[in-house]
């Protein structure tokens, strides 16, 4: 659909654009990313034909673009640049129905009910049919941006090339907009060229990216291979994370303000940051954690400063149990999405802690475990379910940086420690019998300060795994030694 070629070019004697080459295949929606002064701008002046260009070529449908007349191109391609404008006072219809220019024939350019028709289907399409008799200068900018859209997309291009369409759109809009525009590329074969400044914009609705730097191609290829985070970093010289979208295949890039460094320097995570009470062990560390975790609240991924291990009697049941910890927590003065809580049948003065310290990180371990519900996780099938209070609840504090592949290994070797401890005390499970390897709701939490030394592997034999399997070992071994004696003092 669309070809450019060994492209160069610019304004008088200075050169923008340099070796300039890629292609556009029909029905694709492709992004055109880069810092400013990339020449983003004047490589789609380029294509519109508004720009000459100096060296190079550029094909629309297989045709050079300098062979289309000013009309046959407008059959082609629309465009909504950046900063459009309007200098007369035409209503919202009237400025869409301009669009229908290069469709009219005759002399006297006769309006025709298909004109009407395609007019009041962009505008509904684009949500300004309400907007219809308004003065376009009485608008807001997102307003605006939405009839010129549609003002574009009245001209039925099967090319449309737009600079920055979110402009000035709120989320809502930006949404609506976007998806819109992936519509007709699969239901209308519309082939869109669109600028973005938004990373993760063009890495949701994208077939394909195209990165500039220095009016040169940085990388031309699907949005995974776009957006890494060393060539995203590279390119706009600033610090970025990547991760994955939580719902859609597609990658999305965050910024890492400077703030971020300061506040975590030098600051360690130990017991003094602990509190221990007969209702529930609490940890408050002075800036939120980087988290994985199981918890009643907070579970999954994410950041949090508080962390509450709270007792409940062993006959505790709850039709609702996170709605009733949440409840617990906000009465306790602890703000629940901030919060990861969990739950224990232990006396919470049978806690478990130690720290562990390496020259270029530490751990402290926290457990607390008993074994009333012990369970062989092969032989789980012969159980019945039924939630009961976590019995095993491990805490992880890292002082250092995890990578993802070391917050899923730490569970990983933090739990080969625990079953290694079941077998060692040779905890049965009451129902096959046989060697228990855990209790049927244990939890865990693997948090890290995210400050400091890289620690990119927690397997067991690496620095991290070492320290991990002997804190949740030991901690485990006397946790279950602890609650074992207050039950044998019961009896």
């Amino acid at each position: 659909m669309l070809e450019i070629e060994q492209l160069y070019g610019g304004y008088d004697k200075d050169l923008v654009l340099e070796d300039i080459s890629f292609q556009v295949r029909k029905g694709e929606l492709f992004g055109i990313l880069g810092p400013n002064g990339s020449g983003k701008t004047t490589l789609l002046k380029m294509i519109s034909g508004i720009l000459p260009y100096k060296q190079g070529s550029i094909l629309v449908k297989g045709q050079p673009l300098k062979k289309y007349s000013t009309k046959q191109l407008a059959k082609v391609i629309a465009v909504l640049s950046q900063h459009t404008s309007e200098a007369f006072s035409y209503t919202v219809k009237e400025t869409v129905s301009l669009g229908r220019y290069a469709h009219q024939t005759g002399f006297f350019n006769e309006w025709a009910q298909e004109d009407e028709k395609i007019v009041e289907e962009v505008m509904s399409r684009t949500g300004v049919s309400a907007l219809k008799e308004q003065p376009i200068q009485l608008l807001s900018g997102g307003e605006r941006q939405r009839v010129f859209l549609a003002q574009a997309l009245a001209q039925e291009p099967q090319i449309l090339l737009l600079d920055e369409p979110t402009n000035h759109l709120d989320l809502s809009y930006q949404k609506e907009l976007l998806d819109l525009l992936k519509k007709w590329t699969r239901e209308k074969e519309l082939t869109v060229v669109s600028i973005f400044h938004d990373l993760n914009l063009a890495g949701l609705y994208c077939d394909r990216l195209l990165l500039m730097e220095n009016g040169k191609v940085n990388r031309c290829e699907t949005p995974n291979e776009v957006l890494k985070q060393d060539t995203i970093e590279e390119v706009y010289h600033t610090e970025i994370r990547r991760h994955p979208h939580p719902k859609v295949p597609a990658p999305q890039m965050v910024l890492l303000p400077e703030s971020y460094h300061q506040v975590r320097n030098n600051v360690k995570i130990t017991e003094k940051d602990m509190a221990i009470n007969e209702e529930f062990i609490v940890l408050k560390a002075p800036f939120s954690l980087r988290t994985m975790s199981s918890g009643v609240t907070g579970s999954g991924m994410g950041w949090h400063h508080t962390f509450v291990n709270r007792h409940v009697d062993k006959n505790y049941n709850c039709e609702n149990h996170r709605e009733e910890m949440r409840d617990y927590l906000k009465a306790n003065g602890f703000e629940p999405s901030e919060t990861v809580g969990m739950m224990t049948a232990v006396h919470t003065e049978d806690v478990v802690y130690r720290l562990y310290e390496e020259q270029q990180f530490s751990l402290l371990v926290l457990v607390t475990a008993g074994v009333g519900n012990a369970v062989d996780v092969s032989k789980s099938h012969e159980h019945s379910y039924c939630l009961t209070p976590g019995t095993i609840n491990t805490w992880l504090f890292i002082n250092g940086e995890l990578t993802d592949e070391a917050f899923i290994q730490s569970v990983v070797t933090a739990t080969e420690a625990k079953v290694k401890v079941m077998h060692d005390l040779n905890i049965q499970d009451a129902v096959s019998e046989t060697m228990a390897t855990g209790t049927s709701t244990d939890s865990i939490l693997i948090a890290a300060t995210q400050n400091g030394t890289v620690l990119e592997y927690a397997g067991s034999i690496t620095p991290l795994g070492k320290l991990i399997g002997k804190g949740v070992y030991d901690c485990t071994e006397e946790a279950i030694r602890k609650s074992l004696e207050r039950r044998a003092k019961r009896c």
